[in-house]
This record gives C-alpha cells, structure tokens and sequence, in this order.
C-alpha cells in the first residue's frame, strides 16, 4: 500500500486575505472554519487543502500530508528513517483523525495525516 499525498495547508497571519487572494486568482471555493478556512479547488484531479492562521509561529508555511495507517508507526518509521517528529501525533478534534509534522533528515518539514476510523 502506498502513502498517497492526501491534503495541503497554506499557512499565514491574515487569513481572510488570504483566503480571498486564492479564491480570486485560482477561483478556489473556500468554507471558513476556526482558524481560516478548508478549500476546495474545484478540480477534477488532485487534493484539497486549508488556509491557516495558527495564531502562532510558524505563520508563514507550505505543508502537504501523506495518508498513513497508524500515526504512531508512521512517527516511529520517521525517526528510524533518521527524521525528526517536529509535531504530534495529536488527534484532531471533532474525531476527523490524528496528524503530525516532522522534518526529513534535509530539514524539509512535512505531515502525515491518519483518517478517522
């Protein structure tokens, strides 16, 4: 079974301009949400993703996550792989499944994602 990239995120400071920025450049549709908004690109091919403002740093990132089974292997293969978890795993509320961040061993920060059950 492969880890297929399964969601973006587009972080920033002002997500109401941000928002409206890729709305109105690529007519991406965009449901507000607590910290910004989820998007959908209105695409027949690839992923969906968010806008969001943290309220913390980091503000300003590019994120994509891999669809993975179990959180907590995923986070161990990493560091076996010599990466670093940077992030969780945490479980995203409302039961919409478990996340983390980490850093591949060049420093690139990325996420794995593992859906609900």
């Amino acid at each position: 079974m492969g880890n297929a990239v399964v969601r973006f995120e587009i972080g920033c400071q002002n997500s109401a301009k941000t928002v409206a920025f890729y709305e109105k450049v690529f007519d991406w549709g965009a449901q507000k949400n607590q910290h910004g908004a989820d998007i959908n690109t209105g695409a027949d091919k690839g992923v969906d993703g968010a806008i969001t403002a943290l309220g913390h740093e980091p503000h300003q990132y590019v994120m994509f996550y891999m669809e993975v089974a179990d959180a907590n292997a995923a986070c161990d293969k990493i560091r076996a792989g010599g990466g670093k978890i940077t992030i969780g795993p945490l479980d995203i509320p409302g039961g919409k499944g478990r996340f983390a961040w980490f850093k591949d061993p060049e420093g690139n920060v990325l996420g794995i994602f593992q859906p609900p059950e």
